[in-house]
């Protein structure tokens, strides 16, 4: 009896799961496989990689080469950075390393990324933030840039890989803990903040990708010396892209009252910028002019004539800011000194018209002593 209970029990599962749709997975079934393709930063903010270890990475024996090169399977998730496919496929066209070693990994790094593309084509990609920034912290540092890298992540691996991939929107793919140091995160602070402000009027891709690449200073990937090589290299590129957009600094002798005074600003950047010139006197000595809506072309310099009236002679310090239209500065300041010796024509009336008062006091009172001399 109870061996026929037993078949009637599993002839009942068997049917309800066939007339329910249930289908019972075999004992035998390979469990689902996740592979992460992540790795600590090698290639510099400024472009050059700092040595030639990634191309050993990259072989079919190297760390990263045992991940791609291997049989397909339906069976697995891959959970890629971004940024590091970027610097992969950097290494497929002229590139340069800082060390003495010499770059030959192009065919090398080509290789693998058509492998790549091959071995994921049928299996789910998830995107990390570009950079695979540890999460923890980037929330506490920059919450908004974390959507930023997120975003700009996602797009980046779909166009290198050239299909759809599924952005880590709730962080659970993240992995590690950086160890950034206090002064490392104030100068990745100020460094994100320089960029945001920049951006503000700057729509240009080498911003963009800058911006995002700062992500991968907050990497649990890199040990100390690198973070340190890295943050001092991050804070380089910051540098020299800010100074892009700029207005040189100069000094001026002013000889009249009334003057036009020129004014050069620089974009150096491939896209075109609309901004404010705002300037600004640290003393009353002179009034000058600012500027609205100023149109500067990609790769050029205009010249804006500055209307300056002198009040007072002397010399003056113009504090001179580019500005979106919120009147945010977005670039460091230049300073303009201006120096006179002309005085304002109401100067000198005013002047001319008090030394008459006070002759004329003078007379005043040399008449009334004469007369009471005489008395």
């Amino acid at each position: 009896m109870k061996k026929l209970a037993l078949l009637f029990s599993f002839l009942t599962l068997v049917i309800f799961g066939v007339f329910s749709g249930i289908v019972l997975a075999p004992q035998a079934h390979a469990a689902h496989e996740v592979i992460r393709i992540t790795s600590p930063l090698n290639q510099s903010f400024t472009g050059e990689f700092r040595d030639g270890s990634m191309a050993q990475l990259l072989l079919p024996s190297g760390e990263l080469g045992q991940l791609v090169f291997r049989s397909m399977s339906k069976e697995r998730t891959w959970v890629i950075d971004p940024a590091l496919i970027d610097a992969i496929t950097a290494m497929t066209s002229d590139y340069k390393v800082l060390s003495d070693e010499e770059p030959t990994a192009g065919d090398v790094a080509l290789s693998w990324l058509d492998r790549l593309k091959a071995v994921t084509a049928r299996n789910e990609v998830i995107s990390l933030p570009y950079g695979n920034p540890d999460i923890k912290l980037a929330k506490i540092l920059a919450p908004s840039e974390l959507a930023l890298y997120l975003s700009f992540g996602k797009t980046r691996l779909e166009s290198l890989l050239g299909r759809t991939v599924t952005a880590d929107t709730s962080h659970s793919w993240s992995e590690g803990k950086s160890r950034l140091s206090f002064t490392e995160r104030k100068t990745y602070g100020e460094n994100r903040r320089a960029l945001t402000r920049l951006s503000r009027v700057v729509q240009a891709d080498e911003l963009s990708n800058l911006r995002a690449r700062l992500a991968q200073l907050l990497s649990p990937n890199l040990d100390r010396e690198s973070r340190e090589f890295f943050t001092l290299n991050a804070t380089q590129a910051v540098n020299e892209v800010v100074d892009k957009l700029r207005i040189n600094s100069g000094n001026y002798q002013v000889t009249t009252s009334s003057v036009k005074l020129p004014v050069t600003v620089i974009n150096d950047f491939d896209t075109e910028v609309v901004v404010d010139v705002s300037m600004i006197p640290i003393n009353s000595r002179m009034v000058v002019e600012s500027f609205k809506d100023v149109v500067i072309a990609p790769n050029s310099k205009i010249q804006l004539e500055m209307g300056v009236e002198v009040i007072a002679p002397g010399e003056t310090v113009v504090s001179a800011y580019i500005t979106d239209k919120e009147g945010v500065e977005v670039v460091p300041e230049a300073l303009l000194t201006l120096n006179s010796s002309v005085i304002d024509v109401r100067v000198a009336w005013f002047t001319t018209g008090a030394a008459i008062l006070l002759l004329l006091a003078g007379v005043a009172q040399s008449v009334r002593r004469v007369r009471k001399k005489s008395k």
